[in-house]
């Protein structure tokens, strides 16, 4: 089926945010700042308290579009806010476009845009000129509202899923502090100790470039390292032979656990499963004395805000941010009796199991939403089984 193509400029006026001075970013204020970090994670808010032309306001259901260093679409669901220079709010012609429509468009463009249009050395960005003359197609607006209903019903699949690993993780950390109680204060009079006290090392990766190959051995960089597990996506590999040198050093094995300490730092996960793999400088690997703590008890001790803050507070630079291996480990906590900890690794390993299962889930509906996706801007989607989809 072939529909019309029209620019972006023609069915939407993208509307630039403010640029913002320092001493006007406050910690308390009337509206909500929206930087592109708040953009996508809802979290470290600032305020400000000047009042601006409406155009500078986003409300509720507004279509907006970070274009600066993090890109993609996202329909606001919060309260009135201020928007900045790196956002772009969408005025759209609703009589030509439907605004969940445009949504899915430009959400299944991000990629080819970051690769197509990015620009800048420092900070990639696409700029205003190049989205207003990307090319879209238009099919009639009761055909998009249609295109848009079964997308949405097949991305609400994918987005229970990311709701119940949330709260398999929730749930981890609640049990945690009910058995062991809160670190912070430690009720239980737990003996305290550090993290070298339970460790037979802490190492890190060569402090060398990888020789990537296209296949092999997966080597794992912070960005792999998550609380609720190793995350086997955007994979980079080395050879056997490579790999070989890399575990000269350290070669990660079941019941060690991994934490990031370079860039984005004080990330703990257990490795709770057997495989081959290297891990790259940033990533530490900590081997627990076998017969004084559980690895699945100190990974998510480590995750603890109590210790997570500890280490934020020992990461040194403020560029190339790094926790060295000689400070994580006089990073505090307490050591309530192994047979505890135990008790409690198993319960943990349960819940694991829930996760795998539901990561299934996810990758099954990541792969429909993409299918969907591709099919319903190349006019290829039957809307008559739409109802197949819930």
């Amino acid at each position: 089926m072939s529909w019309p193509i029209v620019k972006m400029k023609d069915v939407a006026v993208l509307i630039n945010g403010r640029a913002y001075k320092k001493h006007e970013m406050l910690s308390k204020g009337k509206y909500p700042l929206m930087r592109v970090g708040n953009f996508f994670s809802n979290r470290g808010w600032f305020y400000s308290d000047l009042e601006l032309p409406a155009k500078q306001y986003c409300d509720n259901g507004d279509l907006l579009y970070a274009w600066s260093a993090s890109f993609g679409p996202r329909i606001w669901d919060g309260e009135k806010v201020i928007y900045h220079y790196h956002i772009w709010k969408l005025d759209l012609n609703e009589k030509l476009v439907d605004k969940n429509y445009l949504y899915y468009v430009l959400q299944s463009d991000v990629e080819r845009i970051k690769q197509e249009q990015g620009s800048g050395s420092t900070m990639v960005h696409v700029t205003k000129m190049a989205m207003e003359n990307r090319e879209i197609p238009l099919p009639p607006l009761e055909t998009q509202k249609q295109i848009a209903a079964v997308l949405e019903k097949a991305d609400q699949l994918r987005k229970d899923c990311k709701q119940m690993e949330q709260e398999l993780n929730s749930l981890a950390q609640s049990v945690f502090i009910d058995m062991f109680g809160d670190p912070v204060t430690n009720p239980k009079g737990w003996p305290a100790t550090t993290l070298g006290d339970f460790l037979e090392f802490a190492k890190d990766g060569p402090h060398v470039s990888p020789k990537y190959s296209d296949k092999g051995i997966p080597f794992l960089s912070t960005r792999h390292i998550k609380p609720s597990g190793v995350k086997w996506e955007d994979l980079k590999y080395v050879s056997s032979e490579e790999a070989a040198m890399h575990w000269k050093k350290c070669k990660p094995q079941l019941g060690d656990v991994l934490y990031t300490k370079g860039g984005t730092t004080g990330i703990a996960c257990s490795v709770d499963f057997i495989a081959d793999f290297a891990v790259w400088v940033h990533v530490a690997l900590l081997r627990p004395l076998a017969g004084k703590v559980d690895y699945v008890w100190l990974t998510n001790m480590l995750n603890t805000n109590y210790c997570y803050q500890q280490s934020q507070k020992q990461t040194r630079g403020a560029t190339n941010k790094d926790l060295g291996l000689t400070r994580m480990i006089d990073i505090e906590m307490y050591n309530p009796p192994l047979e505890m900890q135990l008790k409690f690794s198993i319960f943990i390993k349960g819940l694991n199991e829930q996760l795998i299962r539901n990561n299934e889930s996810k990758a099954q509906n990541d792969e429909l939403f993409n299918s969907l996706m591709q099919k319903a801007f190349k006019g290829e989607l039957s809307l008559k089984s739409t109802k197949k989809v819930a």
